[in-house]
């Protein structure tokens, strides 16, 4: 019997480099599900070579990385002095959550309205990229409410995803040391769940200057490029009958 499974990329957009590997892993790998981040100089060009592709692409929303949609005086908790979001690291060892709701919600409306701008349509899935806050969640519960959107709700708590009654066990794993992408799919491929489906979430690509510098996630973006495109791995799938599914199949 068949069983059922999400594999997504996140981070289309992010750079020339990641770009490039995620198109690779679309193309030419299993990867029908990707997170796209509008806010970047190489946003346009990262949809660009997915375009055409039978894929679900979703609004993988940032509030740190590259600059805001949004001018950066009308939302200062989330910004820094030279106009960018504040790093992840600002958002990793701060306190206290210092987000403010009305400020972030301007920020992801704006995402919202350039995904569609540059899409043509509503993205198939919504949620975000590396930053735990709660009013970040508050605030993009607040838009997608707002334009009925599918959002993946993450609550940091290793507790699964809901999306439309079924549940979404996650595997993300690249942080990790001693990293291996190949045992992270095939110990997600072979979990059992009666209520869903287990998640992965890969953040492929290749390496840049503005990923060296900008990203403490790098070789293991290389080494789930080479997963995700490796036939061996794609037949492994066939062999244990595993089914990668969009999440609006969901």
């Amino acid at each position: 019997m068949t069983k059922k499974m999400i594999v997504r990329a996140d981070d289309l957009g992010y750079s020339e480099a990641v770009n490039l590997g995620i198109a690779k892993t679309v193309h030419e790998g299993l990867i029908n599900n990707v997170g796209f981040m509008v806010n970047m100089p190489t946003s346009q060009a990262g949809y660009d070579l997915i375009k055409d592709a039978d894929i679900d692409l979703g609004l993988h929303v940032v509030i740190c990385q590259g600059r805001p949609l949004t001018d950066a005086t009308k939302i200062p908790s989330i910004t820094a002095e030279n106009g960018e979001f504040k790093a992840s690291k600002v958002y990793r060892t701060a306190k206290n959550d210092f987000v403010n709701l009305d400020e972030v919600v301007l920020e992801i409306e704006a995402q919202y309205q350039r995904f569609v701008e540059i899409v043509g349509r509503k993205p198939d899935y919504f949620e975000s990229h590396a930053v735990v806050s709660d009013n970040l969640i508050k605030g993009l519960q607040i838009v997608a409410d707002r334009h009925q959107l599918n959002f993946l709700k993450f609550l940091w708590d290793d507790q699964p995803i809901t999306l439309h009654g079924k549940k979404l066990y996650m595997y993300m794993e690249s942080m990790s040391d001693n990293y291996d992408p190949y045992q992270t799919l095939k110990k997600a491929a072979s979990a059992e769940y009666d209520d869903g489906y287990a998640m992965m979430v890969n953040h492929p690509g290749y390496l840049d200057w503005y990923i060296l510098t900008h990203s403490s996630l790098t070789v293991p973006r290389t080494h789930e490029v080479a997963m995700l495109t490796d036939p061996k791995m794609k037949q492994w799938l066939l062999e244990h009958e595993i089914e990668l599914i969009r999440y609006s199949q969901i």
